[in-house]
């Protein structure tokens, strides 16, 4: 199986590499030539210079982009990913896009002789790095089943969830429970300090009870640290809630928490912490007190 993975951003740089490391035939390229060099000197494969030169040899290709416009690009474009890719190739997204997007990508493949598989990815930089993602996957159901071995590289669960579009409808869902979530530890952390407490050991009281979490785990003591720097950031999560609040509306469905959440990352953005990770929600909440004890307004 000849594989070419396309997008070496802060996930696809780790997941790339655990092809190689399995021992796939593998080609790469990213639009960036700084980190394919980058790439390219780490695992020892040669960078492609164009989408066309990656693909042309393959039978699957992954991308992992950034949003709508840059998986459309990389795809449909002259000499672009379905124009070069051979006939019956499977497009795998890893990206994180609009579930519109991605049935319009399954149709488009179907016109070109392939198979398209949105299949957005959970787990974080840690679990690129760590080849333990979480994969949710939608499409043609044989397609998935086929190129379950390149995914096996790079995911420890990966799941066929439905049609076309059901994948990146399931991150949705997933990225309104984080929001959410991690709305709560903020505020829950944030009540605790202002009340004086010894927070290490509230957490450690807390955390083998109902309160307990991955984000709790892993995120509450980097919090009150005030360590923002652990890979997905505050702009991505405001782009993947402006897809999510978008489906909402046109589903005509109500989603106050996550809607009141993505304002609150927009306060963060606001403070300069567009690239903190997304549990600096505390930043809104610290800058909320300081600006009341300072007599502003929440705006000022």
């Amino acid at each position: 199986m000849k594989v070419a993975f396309i997008g070496l951003g802060t996930m696809g740089y780790p997941m790339a590499g655990h092809l190689c490391r399995a021992g796939f035939s593998l080609s790469i390229f990213n639009r960036s030539t700084e980190k394919a060099k980058r790439w390219s000197a780490e695992f020892g494969i040669a960078a492609s210079e164009s989408i066309a030169e990656a693909v042309c040899n393959a039978t699957v290709v992954a991308v992992c982009l950034g949003a709508d416009e840059d998986v459309r690009q990389v795809l449909c474009a002259k000499d672009g990913v379905f124009e070069s890719l051979a006939t019956n190739g499977v497009v795998i997204d890893h990206s994180t896009t609009s579930a519109a997007l991605a049935r319009d990508m399954a149709v488009v493949a179907q016109t070109y002789g392939h198979h398209f598989i949105d299949a957005p990815v959970s787990g974080g930089q840690a679990g690129a790095e760590k080849g333990s993602l979480t994969v949710m996957a939608g499409g043609d159901i044989g397609a998935f089943t086929a190129v379950e071995p390149v995914l096996a590289a790079y995911a420890t669960r990966y799941q066929h969830l439905g049609p076309s579009g059901s994948g990146q409808l399931a991150k949705m869902v997933n990225q309104i429970c984080i929001a959410g979530l991690l709305q709560g530890l903020a505020e829950g952390l944030h009540f605790g300090e202002q009340a004086g407490l010894d927070m290490p050991a509230v957490i450690d009281a807390i955390g083998g009870g109902a309160a307990q979490s991955w984000q709790m785990d892993n995120r509450a003591n980097t919090m009150l640290a005030k360590e923002f720097d652990f890979g997905f950031a505050v702009d991505l999560m405001r782009k993947d809630l402006a897809y999510v609040l978008e489906e909402a509306r046109q589903r005509q469905l109500n989603l106050p928490v996550t809607a009141l959440v993505d304002q609150f990352y927009a306060q963060v953005q606001n403070l300069g912490g567009g690239r903190s990770d997304t549990s600096s929600l505390l930043l809104a909440l610290q800058n909320s007190m300081s600006n009341r004890h300072a007599g502003k307004t929440p705006n000022e």
